[in-house]
């Protein structure tokens, strides 16, 4: 069965969407052609997602040093590693 067309056949000025700050803040930026992506840049380190189950002491140490806990534990861990495979 063939679906009926959304398009519409006469266009409504009222219809269109109110340009605010929001509306803009979302809108794409172009330069020239060329899309400019917004947000953080991607990585080049490879890192993976994985659940694990830490300790509430080590969980409540690292976070209470603030922003950035998650790698600080990373590289502590790394640290551990590098000291057992010596």
């Amino acid at each position: 069965m063939k679906l009926k067309s959304s398009r519409r056949s006469s266009r409504d000025p009222d219809d269109a969407p109110e340009i605010n700050d929001a509306w803009v803040a979302s809108a794409d930026l172009y330069r020239g052609k060329k899309l400019v992506r917004r947000g953080r840049p991607a990585g080049t380190a490879k890192k993976t997602q994985t659940t694990v189950r830490i300790s509430n002491d080590v969980l409540t140490y690292f976070r209470a040093s603030g922003r950035g806990w998650q790698t600080r534990m990373d590289e502590a861990l790394k640290k551990y590693v590098a000291a057992q495979q010596r």
